[in-house]
């Protein structure tokens, strides 16, 4: 019996022990040190992708005169060309070679013909009326036979000025009907470079602003003046047009492509933090706000930033407290204690 007594309060010292160890377990408290969320004006840069385009005046369109063959692609896209130089060359088809031929044939046959009037007239055997009916029709087809000539003996495309090759739109040795267009050539620096930028930065970018562009496939960069900002999202990349001008100097074909680094200051209004306070999960963007002694994950979108800062556009208002150090050990909802 007293041994009864016993266990029984052995247990029931051992159930309030573990009670006491339970009480007496500490929340866990991370270390951490604090910075303040403070707007402030950024300067980032943004680089941009783009590519050389004619600009509003100075380009002209070489096209065909007659059906023809592409013989040859004397100067390619991008090529730089003097005023008269060959373009593209190009050679009679065999339907207008036929047209040649049977023009000939013609103008052989008309002039056989008023040479036998004119022998008649002679014998008086054909009026005056008829010879001049022969005459007419032998200038006629001499006529046709000569411009037919001409045409196909000047087939080849040449530059009308001095500039660089945009475009070439047939292939060598494809057959091409008369009037198509066949090469497009820009007047010499009367080139704009062309780039994509997010619309959500249409309304930070001001004409005049100096951007620093290099041609992709290399060559020396150099500094150009924004002209303007087209806000107007294309339906295949959804970006707005940033357009540059491109200095004669540089010697840039159209269609080059190139890049550029855009200096881009933040609004000023939105608040800032330090670059080590931004986490990611994912891809989305977030920190730890201190609040009440405890850290609280905080979903942000990001803007400009300077390498060593980072403006926050959504997620985050002035003065509030981010950690900038402990945060990834950090759970939302943890108690923290500042160094």
């Amino acid at each position: 019996m007293k041994q009864g007594f016993c266990a029984l309060a052995l247990a029931l010292a051992a159930c309030s022990g573990g009670q006491s160890a339970d009480e007496n377990a500490t929340e866990p408290v991370a270390l951490v040190k604090l910075a303040k969320a403070e707007p402030a004006q950024l300067q980032s840069t943004i680089r941009l992708y783009g590519t050389a385009e004619a600009g509003a005046a100075g380009s002209a369109i070489l096209s065909a005169p007659e059906e023809a063959i592409v013989a040859r692609i004397a100067a390619p896209v991008g090529s730089a060309v003097s005023r008269g130089q060959l373009v593209v060359g190009l050679a009679a088809s065999p339907t207008a070679r036929l047209d040649v031929a049977k023009a000939a044939s013609d103008a052989r046959a008309a002039q056989q013909a008023y040479a036998r009037a004119q022998r008649l007239r002679a014998d008086g055997l054909m009026s005056n009326a008829d010879v001049e009916t022969a005459r007419a029709a032998a200038q006629s087809a001499a006529a046709t036979r000569a411009s037919l000539a001409a045409r196909t003996g000047a087939l080849d495309l040449r530059a009308p000025f001095a500039g660089h090759v945009q475009a070439i739109s047939a292939s060598l040795g494809s057959l091409v009907p008369g009037g198509t267009a066949v090469a497009t050539i820009t007047g010499a620096g009367d080139l704009r470079a062309r780039f994509g930028l997010d619309p959500m930065l249409v309304q930070r970018v001001r004409p005049g602003t100096s951007i620093r562009i290099v041609p992709s496939a290399g060559g020396t960069e150099f500094t150009a003046p924004v002209l303007s900002v087209d806000p107007v999202v294309d339906p295949q990349t959804r970006l707005a047009s940033l357009f540059a001008r491109i200095p004669a100097a540089t010697a840039i074909g159209a269609g080059a492509p190139l890049t550029a680094q855009l200096p881009l200051p933040s609004g000023g209004s939105a608040p800032v933090i330090p670059y080590a306070a931004l986490l990611d999960d994912a891809g989305q963007p977030y920190v730890f706000v201190v609040s009440g002694g405890k850290a609280h994950r905080r979903d942000v979108a990001t803007g400009a930033n300077d390498g060593q800062r980072v403006e926050i556009q959504r997620g985050l208002k002035p003065g509030e407290a981010v950690v900038v150090e402990g945060g990834t050990a950090l759970e939302d909802g943890m108690k923290v204690r500042t160094r």
